[in-house]
């Protein structure tokens, strides 16, 4: 098996494709996922788990199946693909409302939460990319992704005239939102078991540690503070020191292992396509 072939048409770079189509990436999984939440509908959206079959607490393994799916088919599945799985995921959102007295208000199906969703997997994994990978790709490069990488966004419910403009403007959406972040109790609770992996099996929660570390390497610090993440500057000098000896050793791995385990949950979906499965 090589790695996620590029069906989408982009004309992106396979190197590129590659490297964020790559285990490496998920290095910054669980900060991604404060990033998604720190938004307050976000966080509490998701923290509810109003569809039980969808729940991290519950279905890890489904959960992080999905969100895998998502990104790679974003990144190089076809439109059909793209439209498969963007109709799955609306069904299950149409699920996902608040109650009148919620104390904080969501809809799964409102354009701007999604685009929030979207814009932090995109910054979030150039963010790692640019940490990690020894040479900066070059900007035109960066440029064509990012208008590809739309489709995160307009696979669901948000316009394409809403994605930003370009990479800077996106970035200081980001950046905006993060700054003004915090987390409520709520959403404190939900993350921390996200970071401990309470969900996953005791031989994956004892990786608790590296996944709190992790996290903390790639948050703002007002987000470390809210959660009780205590990573010290040495600490996270060396941290990132030893990603990027890996990163060196990961970018020389057979094509198959490089691209686990995105290659497997987009060959899964293919499947179930084929198959006339559902997709979620």
């Amino acid at each position: 098996m090589r790695g996620p072939r590029d069906r989408s048409g982009s004309g992106l770079p396979p190197a590129l494709v590659g490297d964020l189509l790559s285990g490496l990436v998920l290095v910054g999984a669980g900060a991604n996922v404060v990033w998604q939440l720190s938004h307050p509908a976000v966080g509490h959206a998701v923290a509810a788990e109003p569809v039980p079959e969808g729940s991290l607490r519950r279905h890890p393994g489904r959960r992080t199946r999905t969100t895998l799916a998502y990104l790679a088919v974003c990144l190089v599945g076809t439109d059909a693909e793209c439209r498969a799985l963007g109709r799955a995921i609306t069904a299950e959102h149409r699920r996902v409302r608040s109650a009148r007295e919620a104390p904080v208000p969501y809809d799964a199906l409102d354009p701007g939460l999604q685009l929030w969703v979207a814009a932090c997997l995109f910054q979030g994994a150039i963010e790692v990319l640019s940490a990690l990978t020894p040479d900066p790709v070059p900007e035109a490069d960066l440029d064509a992704l990012y208008r590809h990488a739309a489709r995160l966004a307009t696979t669901l419910q948000v316009p394409a005239a809403a994605w930003p403009a370009d990479r800077a403007a996106l970035a200081r959406y980001v950046a905006a939102g993060l700054a003004s972040a915090r987390l409520d109790p709520v959403t404190r609770v939900y993350l921390r078991e996200v970071l401990d992996l309470t969900a996953f099996p005791w031989p994956l929660r004892a990786l608790a540690p590296l996944s709190r570390a992790l996290a903390a390497t790639f948050l703002p610090p007002h987000l470390r503070e809210d959660l009780g993440l205590d990573l010290s500057a040495d600490a996270e000098r060396r941290l990132r020191r030893g990603l990027r000896q890996v990163a060196r050793v990961h970018r020389h791995l057979p094509p198959v292992l490089r691209a686990l385990p995105f290659s497997w949950v987009l060959a899964d979906l293919r499947r179930r396509l084929r198959a006339g499965r559902p997709l979620l």
